[in-house]
């Protein structure tokens, strides 16, 4: 596949493998033309993951650890400028409002920065991780209903309000995979439409709102990495989204080298029986203040792009 609009490298990620160099070097290896370099945006002291706990990380040390990545980027774009295009952004973090809000903001109005693009993503539900691991997840859901009893579709129906706020607060120009909240789900593989009325309804809402605005979805592979059946989001959630008029780009969520461009041939078949006939992606910015521009491909264009010859059979496997 030619392109990915989400990545994280273990030189300025703890939950990562691996140097910014090597990840963009992949990407070259996989023949791929954009590649965005999105790692994960400061955020405040009680919201640091496990590892950055460990490591007695804050605020202030991610804000110096997002510089020093932001200037890794600048140097990669230009080093390797003639063989891909690194797009330089971010990765957002929406876990409660009004301060996420403002964190992004900030990061976004930053006069050190031009980034070409965010990523709006939503990790969090009531402040408790939802794709960590079971036990936090089983903790969000239980804050999601009353009495500390809160279901699936009570949670489904939580972070989806959550994603609502932040479409509505950011505007994000992708939305970083839409149903991650299936992921510890008791039946994560199931159909929503038609088993929570409340909890589909609360997904048109929210795909109606980044098609207003112009936002395309993320076909994220690491939902397949992780051993669900079909990429964020499932394919009944990209079915509504395409009978909106809504548009899509690929990421390949990549925390290592090895996942750069990972289960790509199956992605490729995943939008193919959805109906997909057209997959976007973004292009470097002209100033700070320019809007994220996009181009797009056809599937059939995409097909025949160099970069599949890099796959071997065994990759196509589910």
């Amino acid at each position: 596949m030619p392109f990915s609009h989400h990545s994280h490298s273990g030189q300025f990620c703890m939950h990562a493998k691996g140097s910014l160099e090597e990840m963009v070097l992949a990407a070259i290896d996989r023949k791929m033309t954009v590649f965005a370099l999105t790692e994960h945006m400061p955020r405040d002291d009680e919201d640091l993951y496990p590892e950055e706990k460990q490591a007695h990380a804050s605020l202030a040390s991610l804000t110096a650890t997002y510089d020093a990545f932001y200037a890794e980027a600048t140097r990669l774009r230009a080093a390797y400028a003639a063989q891909i295009t690194l797009l330089i952004g971010f990765e957002g973090e929406w876990i409660r409002s009004p301060r996420s809000h403002a964190l992004t903001t900030a990061l976004l109005r930053n006069p050190r920065y031009a980034l070409d693009l965010f990523v709006g993503s939503v990790h969090h539900v009531n402040g408790h991780p939802i794709d960590l691991d079971r036990a936090t997840y089983a903790r969000a859901r239980a804050s999601a209903g009353s009495g500390g009893a809160g279901t699936d579709a009570d949670l489904a129906a939580a972070y989806l309000d959550a994603q609502r706020d932040m479409l509505r607060a950011l505007r994000p120009p992708v939305v970083g995979h839409f149903d991650l909240v299936r992921l510890f789900s008791d039946a994560p593989d199931a159909p929503w439409r038609g088993r929570a009325a409340a909890v589909w309804a609360r997904v048109r809402r929210n795909l109606e709102l980044a098609r207003a605005y112009g936002s395309v979805l993320e076909v994220n592979q690491a939902a397949l990495r992780k051993g669900l059946r079909e990429p964020y989001p499932r394919a009944e959630i990209c079915s509504e989204f395409l009978a909106m008029g809504g548009r899509f780009t690929l990421s390949d969520d990549s925390h290592s080298t090895d996942q750069v461009g990972m289960n790509y041939p199956r992605v490729l078949a995943f939008i193919k029986k959805v109906g997909i006939k057209e997959v976007y992606f973004f292009e470097r910015v002209d100033s700070k203040d320019s809007p994220p521009k996009m181009s797009s491909l056809s599937v059939e264009e995409l097909e025949k792009h160099p970069s599949w010859s890099t796959y071997d059979s065994s990759e196509a496997e589910p």
